[in-house]
């Protein structure tokens, strides 16, 4: 006697009932699988972009939009901070590594960051072609802005001013490609990365131009390594990553900055906590919807399970009569509920990389880009567990009256 044949006949003999409650435990099952997914990732892309990173230094304003301005380069920098105050840090006993970045251009919407060799360091970044930059106006691309723009080494392009698409454009100075980075999954596969000089220039130039009508002709051969020229303590920067020398430095140095300078810092880690806190509300609420959808299938599955038994009694007893045990009756009924499940389980895995790839194809945002939709993940299997426990509970009751069937009694009344 085969069960699953018998069983699955008895499902599709009413498509519509079983449908809805499928396609209810799929869109329970499916925001799940959704959060899992967006949950994993962006804490894996937060965590991997800020590696490295102890505080960061910029102006007074929001802690938060320094963080994601100078780390995650997804919103607007708080301002800008004196050239002379800056190169104070470097002199501070409490830091080990100081980067500093310039901000305010972009190319085609990726963001062009003045900065120093350190920052290729930060991130572990490697060449696929050409090399880092040495004279201003050299720029190295990260994976995903030269794939975009189909750029490759000895190409030109013209910056824009501001850090959106847009802008106008600096047409004063090509910026050349001098080297094309590997991807590596981080925030720098999304930047335009060059000297602290290139983008000072950039900007002397636009000023100038309005001024006088006469490009200036800039004679400089090489950019300071250290990202910090002498000689500039005039100029601005827009913010400064900082590696702390000591754990000490954690109780200090926010406090040194905060307090004796016109600066303002961020500890990345505290800031992005306080992101979660914030989103937490919005991910509980998608998470309770969750639980509300799954409920609500699981009683439509006990409840189809249950009228499909009272409307069978007579099929039950037959099978009773061929020989079929209390046993196989009951078989056949937790076979019916995880059968239900389960397919409402694989449905909703595959619908929730489907919602997320549509989600993700009109956001407009950095983190997204690191997101992937088809990514599988291992707790994704609990959802084939929580399936397969709503199959069972929602079984109970309609497998121990399948039990209690009485051959004599239900042939008596037919």
């Amino acid at each position: 006697m085969n069960l699953f044949k018998i069983s699955w006949k008895y499902l599709t003999f009413k498509p519509l009932s079983t449908g809805l409650n499928v396609l209810l435990l799929a869109l329970g099952l499916a925001i799940i699988a959704m959060l899992l997914l967006v949950q994993h990732q962006f804490e894996n892309t937060i965590n991997r972009d800020a590696e490295g990173i102890d505080l960061v230094v910029g102006a007074k304003g929001s802690p938060l939009q320094l963080i994601l301005s100078s780390v995650y380069h997804v919103d607007f920098p708080t301002g800008n901070i004196p050239m002379k105050e800056a190169k104070g840090l470097l002199r501070n006993r409490l830091v080990e590594k100081v980067i500093p970045m310039a901000l305010g251009d972009n190319y085609m919407g990726y963001r062009i960051i003045g900065t120093n060799h350190d920052y290729l360091e930060l991130y572990g970044a490697t060449f696929a072609s050409g090399e880092a930059w040495t004279r201003p106006f050299e720029v190295v691309l990260g994976s995903a802005v030269a794939k975009a723009e189909g750029l490759k080494v000895g190409d030109t392009f013209e910056g824009s001013h501001g850090i959106s698409v847009g802008s106008h454009a600096h047409d004063q100075h090509d910026f050349e490609v001098a080297g094309i980075l590997e991807p590596s999954g981080k925030v720098i596969d999304r930047l335009v990365l060059t000297s602290i000089e290139s983008v000072w220039f950039t900007h002397d130039e636009s000023e100038d131009e309005e001024e006088s009508g006469v490009e200036p002709d800039y004679h400089h051969d090489e950019v300071a390594l250290t990202g910090f020229p002498d000689g500039d303590d005039g100029r601005e920067l827009t913010s400064l990553l900082l590696k702390y020398r000591s754990p000490m430095a954690a109780v200090q140095l926010p406090r040194q900055i905060n307090s004796r300078m016109s600066m303002q810092a961020a500890s990345p880690n505290f800031e992005m906590l306080r992101l979660f806190e914030l989103l937490g509300v919005g991910v509980s609420l998608l998470q309770g919807l969750a639980v509300i959808l799954i409920f609500i299938a699981g009683l439509g599955i006990f409840i189809a399970l249950y009228n499909s038994l009272k409307e069978r009694k007579y099929d039950l007893a037959i099978l009773r009569s061929l020989g079929a045990s209390r046993g196989q009756l009951v078989s056949l009924v937790f076979m019916e509920g995880i059968v239900l499940t389960w397919g409402g389980a694989l449905l909703g895995l595959g619908l929730g990389h489907i919602f997320l790839a549509l989600l993700l194809n009109v956001a407009d945002s950095g983190f997204t880009a690191s997101v992937t939709p088809w990514l599988f993940l291992k707790d994704e299997l609990w959802i084939l567990v929580y399936s397969t426990v709503v199959g069972v509970l929602a079984s109970l009751i309609p497998a121990y009256t399948a039990y209690q069937t009485s051959i004599a009694k239900q042939l008596t009344k037919s």
